[in-house]
């Protein structure tokens, strides 16, 4: 009887530690469904800044370099002998075209002019003389011939002297600002020694090369921009006039002549000038900021923002300009690009944008009086 009970008491004990497992199996069995049922959470939006791609007005330029001459220039001098008797401009000072700058000693050409005058006179008697006595058949032909020539050239040594008259006044050639002059009254001076510069400065001319490979590029009246240090925060346009027909044999380089307006006389020759030559204008370029760009090997893209995911789409880029980038292919105007953000989302990542920026609807404030 003993031994029955103590086989019977195993097997319940069996029994109930085989129930205790399955249900044990079940519950695990029934966890790992209901986990394997739950999807895992999702990422919160990722906050970030785009811009859109818009339509503008591109320029194809070429930078050099160059420097400002006058339009006209000229060093005052004389064409002959003499002593300055009177200065007629201050330094610094704007003349018109004809206003006398220097005046001479005129005395001396004054004496030669009347001698010569003297001389004319006594020519034009004897060849009035021979004429009346040819008409009466008293003179030769010879005669009368030889006269004439002698009354021609004292006529012409008159016109030398009065020449030389006028010439003891120097005047100005043209409009334009007398420079220091290098001489003072009672001052001698000989023909070809310095007296003054004289600037035309209403317009300047500009000076600049540009290489080689431009050459098929370039056209007279092209415009161009150009800034000096005088002025570094103004821009002054012009446009090319001339293109020298013969490139410089060293540095393969060609030289262009360009004019700019001088409004205020603030451009002045010999200035260093920066020049942006203007070689083409694209208009209604397709452009995005240029920050939205994200480099990879040889194929850049952008993020662009659709539908609140960023999608990331390779650009073909053209020109670059400060903060801006002409897009060629891969983008339409109105695109939304990523322009901060870029390195904590990837492809179909989902983004928030902030929200637009709205004016104030209070009452504007009161104005003081």
């Amino acid at each position: 009887m003993k031994g029955h009970y103590n086989r019977g008491h195993l097997t319940i004990m069996l029994m109930l530690r085989r129930a205790l497992t399955s249900a044990v199996l079940a519950l695990l069995l029934g966890s790992s469904a209901s986990l394997a049922q739950q999807k895992p959470p999702e990422m919160p939006p990722m906050p970030v800044k785009a811009a859109p791609v818009t339509r503008e007005t591109l320029n194809v330029e070429v930078t050099a370099v160059g420097t400002l001459r006058a339009d006209e220039t000229v060093i005052i001098r004389p064409e002959i002998a003499g002593r300055v008797t009177a200065i007629h401009f201050k330094e610094g000072q704007t003349v018109n075209a004809g206003d006398p700058l220097i005046t001479l000693d005129q005395d001396e050409y004054k004496a030669q002019l009347a001698g010569s005058a003297a001389q004319a006179g006594l020519e034009a008697s004897s060849y009035q003389r021979l004429q009346d006595l040819q008409r009466k058949n008293l003179a030769s032909q010879q005669h009368l011939d030889e006269t004439k020539a002698k009354l021609d050239a004292a006529r012409a040594a008159q016109e030398l002297n009065r020449v030389r008259l006028d010439k003891t006044v120097i005047r100005a050639p043209f409009a334009g600002t007398v420079g220091l002059r290098s001489v003072s009254p009672g001052a001698y001076v000989k023909p070809g020694d310095d007296i003054a510069n004289l600037e035309s400065l209403g317009s300047m001319k500009l000076d600049f090369r540009v290489p080689e490979t431009y050459l098929a590029r370039l056209a007279v009246g092209q415009s161009l921009a150009v800034r000096v240090d005088a002025w570094p925060d103004q821009s002054f346009e012009g446009s090319i006039y001339a293109i020298d027909p013969a490139l410089d044999e060293q540095t393969r380089t060609v030289l262009l002549r360009a004019r700019l307006p001088n409004k205020g006389n603030k451009l002045r020759p010999g200035l260093f000038a920066r020049v942006s030559l203007i070689l083409e204008r694209r208009e209604n370029a397709l452009v995005a900021p240029e920050q939205a760009i994200v480099p990879l090997g040889q194929t850049p893209f952008v993020y662009l923002v659709v539908d609140g995911k960023a999608v990331a789409t390779p650009v073909k880029l053209g020109l670059r300009r400060p903060g801006l980038v002409e897009i060629l292919d891969g983008l339409q105007a109105g695109d939304q690009v990523v322009t901060d953000g870029q390195l904590k989302i990837r492809d179909g990542a989902a983004v928030a944008l902030p929200p637009p920026a709205t004016p104030p609807t209070g009452p504007p404030p009161a104005q003081k009086g």
